[in-house]
C-alpha cells in the first residue's frame, strides 16, 4: 500500500519490506536528529493492522501470545509474539487495548498469516477479527513529542514514542500538523541504538525469544500455556539460547555498510576463519557513526575483536552468553 506521503518534498521510498513508505526526505541526520529531540513524526503507514474485538478478546489472546494479556489495562501498551510449536519466532505484535478493541500492528505483509492463524484458533470464543490495514494507518511520535493526538485515536504509549492508530483519510492532513516528517532510516538508526529487534530483521526460522532479549519484554515467564512454551521454560531454566543479539561499532573508515547476511568472523582468524554470526541490521547513526544489530554464536568472548566481512567491529552486549 502506497503512502500519500511519498509525494513530500525530498521524499525517497523505501524498498523490500518497507516498500510503500519513505526511507528519507533527504536530511538522514537531521531526520534522525529531530526524533531524537522529540520532533516530527514516522510515517509507518505500510504496517499490518489487526483489530480483535469481542468480550473474550483478552481471555482469547492471552493463551495464544507468549505476553500475560488476560488483565491488560486499556491504553496500557505491550509485546507480544506468537510462537512455533518448537519455540520459533513466527509473529511480533505491538498491541494496546481500548477497553473494547485489542489493536496489535505488525511487520508489512505479515497481517494475512497472522489472521489466519488467530481465525483457526477461534473455537468457541466470542471473539472477532479483523484486518484494518486498508484503513488505519500508523504513525510514530517519538519520545518527548509534544504533538497534538486527534481526538478518538487509539495510542500506543511507549518509552521509546507514541504510536498512533490514525484513520488512513487522514494521513495527509494529520502531516501537515506534526511535521517535519522523518524518514524510515532515522526510525530503524534509533532503534538499532536501542538494541530493539525486529521480526524479519533479526530472526530467521529458528530463532527462540531468548537470543534477542525479548524474554521479560515480549515474553512473560509466569503465564499459562501457550504454544512452545515448553521451548522457553526449558531454556530458560535448563540451558542457554545458541546464539546471542549483539550491537556493534563498525569501522567508520569504510564507505559502504556491511549489509544483512554479511558473515562475521574473529579478527584474529582473518577473512578465512570460521563464521560465526551475521548482521541483522546495519546502519549508519548521527552520533554514533555506523554501527549494526547481529547474531553470533552464544560462545564468542565478549571482549572478541570481530570482523564483518571486511570491515572491523567492536561489539556490546545486548543479550548476555
Amino acid at each position: 500500500m502506497k503512502s500519500p506521503l511519498l509525494t513530500l518534498p525530498g521524499a525517497v521510498p523505501a524498498e523490500g519490506v518497507d516498500e510503500g513508505v519513505a526511507a528519507h526526505y533527504g536530511e538522514l541526520f537531521r531526520e534522525q536528529r529531530a526524533l531524537a529531540d522529540g520532533s516530527g513524526f514516522v510515517d509507518l503507514s505500510h504496517r499490518g493492522v489487526v483489530a480483535v474485538t469481542g468480550p473474550d478478546r483478552l481471555s482469547w489472546l492471552h493463551l495464544l501470545l507468549t505476553q500475560h494479556v488476560s488483565e491488560l489495562p486499556a491504553g496500557e501498551a505491550t509485546e507480544a509474539l506468537i510462537l512455533s510449536a518448537h519455540g520459533h519466532i513466527e509473529h511480533a505484535l505491538y498491541l494496546v487495548d481500548d477497553g473494547t478493541t485489542a489493536w496489535a500492528h505488525v511487520e508489512p505483509g505479515t497481517q494475512d498469516a497472522l489472521i489466519a492463524y488467530l481465525e483457526s484458533m477461534k473455537f468457541f470464543y466470542q471473539v472477532e477479527v479483523t484486518d484494518r490495514t486498508a484503513d488505519i494507518a500508523v504513525v510514530h511520535l517519538p519520545a518527548g513529542s509534544i504533538a497534538e493526538v486527534p481526538e478518538g485515536v487509539v495510542v500506543r504509549e511507549t518509552a521509546y514514542g507514541r504510536d498512533l492508530f490514525l484513520p488512513r483519510a487522514d494521513l495527509e492532513s494529520y502531516a501537515e500538523k506534526a511535521g517535519p516528517a522523518a524518514g524510515l532510516l532515522a526510525y530503524e538508526a534509533l532503534r538499532v541504538e536501542h538494541h530493539r529487534p525486529r521480526l524479519g530483521f533479526e530472526t530467521d526460522h529458528r530463532t527462540i525469544p531468548h537470543e534477542l532479549g525479548w524474554i521479560g519484554t515480549a515474553v512473560h515467564l509466569q503465564k499459562g500455556c501457550y504454544r512452545g512454551q515448553e521451548t522457553v521454560a526449558r531454556v530458560q531454566n535448563l540451558g542457554k539460547p545458541p546464539r546471542r543479539l549483539v550491537f556493534l561499532h563498525l569501522d567508520g573508515s569504510e564507505v559502504h555498510l556491511p549489509v544483512a547476511g554479511t558473515e562475521i568472523r574473529l579478527a584474529e582468524e582473518g577473512p578465512d576463519g570460521r563464521k560465526i554470526g551475521f548482521i541483522t541490521t546495519s546502519v549508519r547513526h548521527h552520533e554514533l557513526g555506523p554501527v549494526a544489530l547481529a547474531l553470533v554464536k552464544r560462545n564468542v568472548p565478549t571482549d572478541a575483536a570481530l570482523v564483518a566481512g571486511e570491515t572491523a567491529a567492536a561489539q556490546e552486549v545486548v543479550v548476555e552468553p
